[in-house]
């Protein structure tokens, strides 16, 4: 059976998503910040960019598996592009900083943008760029871009962490 629309109704569409990941030191914080953007409709924790398969939490920080603390966004590019994420990820964190975000220090604090396609590449080349650019930071940027590999979900604990233990502060 089809159904014909009468004049006046709009056609529904399946929603539109993409799927953007960012590191930016412990991942507490940006997820939270990241899961109250408008136009986001997800954004867990997890571990990105490393040589283990399934890593834990104490794999990352005891061993040196190449991890980085990340947060995998997946939003809706109609409410919020990748372009107003690169801004929102810049102002979550030092971009400077290499291998640290405040107290927390290791390559698993790295900053880095993990991309899910030419467009979010080309995008975050630009973005750093800019950034460099400007002249209003104190050091170049030291934020990776590479391709996205394997993101593997971090322990039920870490997601939601601030809701689920009343904190509301990080790095951040």
């Amino acid at each position: 059976m089809t159904h014909a629309l009468r004049c006046g109704e709009a056609a529904m569409t399946e929603p539109t998503t993409e799927t953007a990941t960012f590191a930016a030191g412990c991942f507490w914080g940006i997820e939270d910040a990241f899961r109250k953007t408008p136009g986001v409709i997800d954004a867990v924790s997890g571990y990105i960019g490393g040589r283990l398969d399934n890593p834990t939490y104490e794999d990352v920080c005891y061993r040196d598996t190449g991890h980085a603390e990340a947060v995998e966004v997946t939003f809706d590019p109609n409410e919020v592009s990748f372009e107003q994420l690169l801004k929102q990820f810049r102002e979550l964190h030092d971009p400077t900083q290499v291998d640290r975000q405040g107290p927390d220090v290791g390559s698993q604090y790295r900053s880095a943008i993990f991309t899910h396609s030419p467009e979010q590449q080309a995008a975050a080349e630009q973005w750093k760029q800019a950034l460099n650019d400007s002249g209003t930071l104190p050091r170049p940027v030291a934020t990776q871009i590479a391709p996205a590999t394997t993101f593997y979900r971090a322990e039920e604990y870490h997601q939601r962490y601030f809701e689920k233990t009343g904190r509301s502060a990080c790095h951040i």
